[in-house]
């Protein structure tokens, strides 16, 4: 892709979107619910498969921080991106509150590969590469960012009709866990595509597994199927 074509590597209609979320971002009763119940998982996942205490992690796509200030208060040196101006002024204000250290950025993860290849221990992208128009562009930077040995932890949503079911039909219309239209059944990713993606951005992939939302109780696990929701390591060659 052409610099050009990756610094445009964005929906503003899903920048508006998600940016209209972010004076509640922080409300676990809020839009953003299932979302807080995905995080301790989606951190387990990481700390499962490098240590983060001193760690120079990127967080890309960070939205209102949650992830970003999990990883800080686990002994993590935090740089987070995004492209929403509403959501990086919440998640700023809310790490100033909570004394937790972020650099939050709003950039483009292409712009700052191009900035600063090489420059992380581990680059982690949830939930953000069925929303961008081209997912390998996204994949291709974060990997350029690590270095040799470091590992890229990644979310997204699988398609299938067990996906469309839960993630559209009974999240946004049934049980309206979240907003209607969060979600486009067109840009879900199949793990094949995802190793693809991760193939031709010379990236080792060492585990796929599914995160399963649990809403009577609002919490999710790490699961064996990668039905619906997943997860993805992978590792850059080299040394450790």
């Amino acid at each position: 892709m052409s610099t050009a074509a990756a610094d445009n590597n964005f929906s503003q209609a899903e920048l508006d979107k998600f940016g209209a979320l972010a004076q509640r971002w922080w409300d676990p009763e809020g839009p953003q619910k299932p979302l807080h119940a995905l995080n301790p998982a989606r951190l387990g996942y990481v700390t499962a498969r490098m240590p983060l205490a001193g760690a120079r992690v990127l967080d890309v796509g960070c939205g209102g921080g949650l992830l970003s200030e999990a990883m800080a208060g686990a002994g993590a040196e935090v740089t987070a991106l995004d492209l929403s101006p509403a959501l990086v002024r919440v998640a700023r204000l809310h790490a100033k509150e909570s004394g937790v250290q972020v650099d939050y950025r709003e950039q483009s993860v292409e712009s700052l590969a191009a900035e600063a290849p090489g420059s992380f221990d581990a680059v982690t992208c949830m939930e953000m590469l069925e929303h961008v128009p081209d997912p390998a562009s996204v994949v291709d930077a974060c990997a350029r960012l690590l270095r040799p040995g470091g590992r890229l932890f990644l979310s997204t949503l699988n398609r299938t009709p067990a996906a469309f079911a839960l993630a559209i039909l009974g999240a946004e219309y049934i049980a309206r866990l979240l907003p209607r239209g969060t979600h486009q059944y067109r840009d879900f990713i199949r793990p094949s595509e995802l190793g693809a993606m991760l193939r031709a951005a010379g990236m080792e992939l060492e585990d796929v597994s599914g995160l399963a939302y649990e809403p009577w109780r609002n919490a999710a696990r790490v699961i064996r199927r990668p039905d619906v929701n997943y997860l993805a390591c992978a590792r850059k060659p080299g040394a450790s």
